[in-house]
């Protein structure tokens, strides 16, 4: 029968025992089960790493846990699989998934029992591989603003409207304008950066957010660099995100290998909503089918 490695994050904000014990159900109709949970910061990472010969390793987080796993997975053989446990879990429901746990964890198992794998592309920011986005700037900053609000009291993260707070915050606070602050290598100068492994960008709920629609698994990197950012032009660039559609007085770029910024000051770095710090020079890269997936 076959080995799969179960990492549970059970901080994720729909990790309950009930849950994790549903998805072992699913998953053991088509191999023996091996559950480990995270203790601290990074250890998804440590973790994936000691996946070792398994057939298959499945990841029941949110999209931090699943960045953690994809950081540590060293063979591009092991067919991964992502239960969506967190608030957001973009990755997952980019790749076709279920919201629900269980319905998710049911599909998992029929594509390991099939070996019905795909093999897509990631990206990397700075050395650091992610899945679906990574921002330098303005979506950044939100990012780490949110995150040092903390935890709950049971160690979940601020949902969605946290964000959506935040953002408008950060803008307001700006007076809705933020000027050139950077330089797209080969584009232009821009205000920040949103880079796309895929689209969408995130959701919002069942709201998906399409910086880059044209963006794939299968290919580059996109990206979508407004040169700047008014009171007049605010909203309609919201509008072409919510909707898809081409954004006026931005930036873009398609299936691209390698995307180099250089920043006029230290600008807050995200990739898959982790915080990377403050850096003065960024470097997005792809890699073209890197991993498999369960599909």
């Amino acid at each position: 029968m076959k080995r799969a490695v179960l990492i549970v994050n059970p901080f994720a904000s729909r990790v309950t025992d009930e849950a994790v014990s549903a998805v072992e159900r699913e998953l053991m109709r088509a191999a023996y089960v091996r559950t480990v949970r995270t203790e601290r910061p990074r250890h998804a990472i440590e973790l994936a790493r000691e996946a070792g010969d398994a057939d298959a390793l499945i990841v029941f987080s949110g999209d931090g846990g699943f960045n953690e796993a994809l950081n540590g997975v060293d063979r591009n053989d092991l067919p991964l699989g992502f239960v969506p446990g967190g608030g957001t879990s973009v990755l997952p429901r980019a790749l076709g998934l279920p919201r629900d746990p269980v319905g998710a964890a049911e599909r998992l198992a029929d594509a390991l029992a099939q070996d019905r794998t795909r093999h897509i592309s990631t990206g990397r920011a700075n050395g650091r591989r992610f899945a679906f986005n990574a921002g330098l700037g303005l979506d950044a900053e939100v990012v780490r603003r949110v995150d040092e609000r903390g935890r709950s009291d049971d160690g979940r993260r601020p949902g969605d409207l946290a964000f959506v707070g935040m953002f408008a915050r950060t803008i307001l606070e700006r007076r809705g304008r933020l000027e050139p602050a950077l330089d797209v290598v080969g584009h232009g100068r821009a205000a920040f950066v949103m880079v796309a492994n895929v689209n969408p960008y995130s959701f919002l709920k069942a709201l998906a957010i399409q910086v880059a629609p044209e963006a794939v698994f299968e290919e580059g990197l996109d990206f979508l660099a407004p040169v700047a950012v008014t009171p007049r032009t605010l909203p309609p660039l919201l509008f072409a995100i919510a909707r898809g559609r081409p954004a006026r007085n931005a930036l873009r770029g398609h299936d691209l290998d390698r995307i180099e910024v250089h920043c006029d000051r230290p600008l807050p770095l995200q990739a898959d909503g982790e915080d990377l710090g403050d850096v003065t020079e960024a470097l997005f890269e792809a890699e073209r089918r890197s991993i498999s997936v369960l599909v």
